[in-house]
């Protein structure tokens, strides 16, 4: 299982200056800037959904073989009151907060594992590229608190396959995050953007000017 200082260390963390990456950069390098310029400077792209299938992306594997697969990590380190772990990685006696939605929850099964940049639209986006290794890492990225999400799980089948041009969190007080997670993520994984998504994230980023993102890339 991830340390909790791998999942928050990339969200919470202060920075000064900033930097975008470019084509040319570095298989891994880090993003430091603010939303609204993350949000200028992503790649711009037309979506291509041709060749989509789900199972192109193989998620919940058990990478580090502890017993618990993805979807059972993220759930314990994103509980607020820390579950029981039994055999199989049953979870038990834990306690969750969609922040989506503000939703409260103990039972592991009213929560669903988002990706915040729904696999369908990782596709669209570049993933097609891809190989299945690196559409496997995608689906399970443990290494950045902000690809993954316990939420609602209803909330979660509303949102689907969407991006900001056509869906965001109902609670107002989260949506500066929410936009900053999907571009953190965007930036990770070097995905591009359409018209629309770009124009609705420089709308939001427009009443987030604290709002900063510093995320390792991935690829």
């Amino acid at each position: 299982m991830p340390s909790p200082s791998i999942r928050s260390v990339l969200a919470c963390a202060t920075v000064v200056g900033a930097t975008l990456l470019t084509p040319a950069a570095s298989s891994a390098a880090t993003v430091d800037t603010t939303l609204k310029a993350a949000v200028s400077e992503l790649p711009g792209a037309t979506e291509v959904r041709t060749g989509y299938d789900r199972s192109l992306f193989r998620h919940w594997v058990d990478a580090d073989g502890d017993g618990c697969n993805a979807r059972n990590e993220v759930l314990i380190e994103e509980a607020t009151t820390r579950p029981s772990v039994g055999s199989g990685c049953a979870l038990s006696g834990g306690r969750w907060t969609s922040y989506y939605d503000g939703a409260s929850w103990t039972d592991p099964q009213d929560l669903d594992i988002d990706h915040m940049v729904p696999l369908a639209e990782a596709w669209d986006s570049g993933a097609r590229t891809w190989s299945a290794a690196e559409r496997q890492s995608y689906a399970n990225d443990l290494g950045d608190p902000r690809s993954l999400q316990a939420v609602t799980d209803d909330v979660n089948q509303a949102k689907g396959d969407q991006d900001p041009a056509t869906w965001e969190p109902s609670v107002a007080g989260v949506r500066c995050r929410y936009a900053a997670e999907w571009v953190a993520v965007k930036l990770r994984w070097r995905l591009t953007v359409d018209a629309a998504e770009r124009s609705a994230l420089s709308s939001r980023a427009s009443g987030c000017a604290s709002t900063r993102i510093v995320v390792q890339t991935a690829r």
